[in-house]
Order: structure tokens, then C-alpha cells, then sequence
């Protein structure tokens, strides 16, 4: 006689939940036009400007510019999914969706993996397009048995590591007009992070700074993959791919971004006070008399 199989706890229904809100969200981003033509037009932009930087020398490196240049939009691509994901954020506090799942049990929870799986897969999906066509653009990439699982678990790392980020970066966001703030942090630290650049040629002080983010790590690992050694790797802090120091700052950002998303995000979405509630019809009122004075100044 068979055990009755046990009943699914609410942590693991959310936790299904989540994952099929957003393998749903993410077919619905392929089947929209609007969301289809931002999938491709990105990577078909990128792949212009690495068409044209293909034959370009970078240096005493001898490899070509193209070459160096691959390895780091792939990083950067996976980066800007934090402001991704603070921009999904945002829109969704602000049309109830938030509140709503933090009125289930566990609610927060699924809600978060279903954001990172359909946020995430849609980095994943952009990344493809652009690395197919782009692996016949360039030369000097490394393509051996090992390139493939090191990049592989990488990007997993990566957008794990940095979705939950762009969450918590979301959270502090009071509206979508203000979410250019976002977007200042993170293009600093791919600004530092040396993904497009040898992050040795910066300040000892900077350098320090930016292994502090995952952004650089995450360029360190796409570069890891991709990249001969000999040619690139001195370029590198210490002159090597440090690999198991890549996966373990990848994955403590990614422990720490998860344990701590839930907790910001089931803050944030707390229905709003009685007189936060009576304020809004006043503050909509002064911005819309503060655009009208402000049309009334124009001359003419």
C-alpha cells in the first residue's frame, strides 16, 4: 500500500506560481509586438557596432576590439536588467498588482520568482540573439568543451545576482517618473566595473570599488569564457581568471539579493495610510497647476 502523497505546502504552491506567471509572462513578451521588436532591435543594434569594430586592433593585445567588445556586452546586458526589473516593479505597485500579492500567502515570494524567471529569461533569450550571429562576426573567441558550461553558469549567476538588485533598487522608487534615479548607480557601476575596459588601468581605489559590485564579476566571467588566456587574461587584477572567486561573489549577491527582496518588497507594498490616501488628489493638483504656470510663462 502506497504512502497518500503529502499536500503542497503554501511556500511551494507560491513558489509554482511564481514560476508559471512568469513563464507566461515571458511567451506573452515574444507574441507582443511591441515587446518582439524591443527583443530584436537591441541585439541587431549591438551587432552593428561590433560589425564595425570587428577588424580593430585593441592594443599590444593583438586581439581585435570586436573581440573584447563581446565578451562585455553580454555582461552589461545582464546588468541593466536590474533597471529592468525596478522599471516591472514600479509599474506593477502602481497598478495594484504588488499589493494584490502580498495579500496571498507567500504572495511576495512567487511574486519575485515570477519576475526573475520572466525578466530573467527574457536577458537570456536577448543575449542568444545577439551572441549567434555575433560568434560569425568576430574572431579569436575561445569556443572549446569548457566555454560553453563556464559561460552557462555565468549568466545563471548573473541574473540571479543582480534581478533581486534591481528590485530592492525598485523599491526605494516612489513612482515611474523617478526612475531615472535607478538607472545613475547602475550605469556607474558598469562605468568602473571594467567590462568595457581593463579595469586595471583605474585607481587602485576604484578597482577595489568595483569588485565590490557584481557587475564587474560578471564581465570578469563572460570574458573568462570566451576569451584566450594568454592574450587576455593578463590584462586582469592578479593577471588570471580567478573562476571560483567569480562564482562566489556572483552567488553571495545572489543568496543576499534573494533573502532580502522578499523582505523590502512585502515593506513597500503595504497599502497606503488613510492620509497618504487624502494627500494624492492635493499633490496631483499642485504638480498640474505648476505645468499650466509653467505654459502660461512661455511667451507667445
Amino acid at each position: 500500500m502506497t504512502a497518500p502523497t503529502p499536500a503542497p505546502t503554501p511556500a511551494r504552491t507560491a513558489v509554482r506560481a511564481g514560476v508559471r506567471r512568469g513563464l507566461t509572462e515571458l511567451r506573452q513578451s515574444f507574441t507582443n509586438a511591441a515587446d518582439l521588436t524591443s527583443h530584436l532591435l537591441w541585439p541587431a543594434l549591438l551587432l552593428a557596432v561590433l560589425f564595425l569594430l570587428r577588424d580593430r586592433d585593441f592594443g599590444a593585445s593583438g586581439l581585435p576590439f570586436g573581440t573584447l567588445v563581446l565578451p562585455g556586452v553580454l555582461g552589461m546586458n545582464i546588468a541593466m536588467g536590474m533597471v529592468m526589473m525596478s522599471q516591472n516593479l514600479t509599474a506593477d505597485r502602481e497598478d495594484g498588482t504588488l499589493l494584490r500579492a502580498r495579500a496571498t500567502p507567500h504572495g511576495i515570494r512567487g511574486y519575485l520568482i515570477g519576475k526573475v524567471v520572466s525578466v530573467g529569461g527574457g536577458l537570456i533569450a536577448d543575449l542568444a540573439i545577439f551572441l549567434v550571429p555575433g560568434l560569425l562576426i568576430v574572431d579569436g573567441l575561445v569556443l572549446g568543451a569548457a566555454a560553453w558550461p563556464t559561460l552557462g553558469w555565468v549568466v545563471v549567476l548573473g541574473v540571479l545576482a543582480t534581478l533581486p538588485v534591481g528590485a530592492v533598487l525598485g523599491s526605494l522608487i516612489s513612482s515611474s517618473r523617478a526612475q531615472g534615479l535607478v538607472q545613475l548607480p547602475v550605469l556607474g557601476a558598469v562605468a568602473i566595473s571594467g567590462i568595457f575596459h581593463p579595469v586595471t588601468a583605474l585607481p587602485d581605489a576604484v578597482q577595489w570599488l568595483a569588485r565590490l559590485t557584481p557587475v564587474y564579476w560578471l564581465g570578469h566571467g563572460t570574458r573568462s569564457a570566451l576569451l584566450p588566456a594568454e592574450a587576455a587574461a593578463a590584462a586582469e587584477i592578479g593577471g588570471s581568471w580567478r573562476l571560483w572567486e567569480t562564482a562566489g561573489v556572483l552567488g553571495l549577491w545572489a543568496v543576499a539579493g534573494l533573502a532580502l527582496a522578499p523582505v523590502v518588497l512585502r515593506r513597500m507594498a503595504r497599502p497606503p495610510s488613510r492620509s497618504a490616501v487624502d494627500a494624492r488628489p492635493e499633490r496631483a493638483q499642485r504638480r498640474s497647476g505648476g505645468a499650466i504656470r509653467a505654459v502660461r510663462a512661455v511667451p507667445g
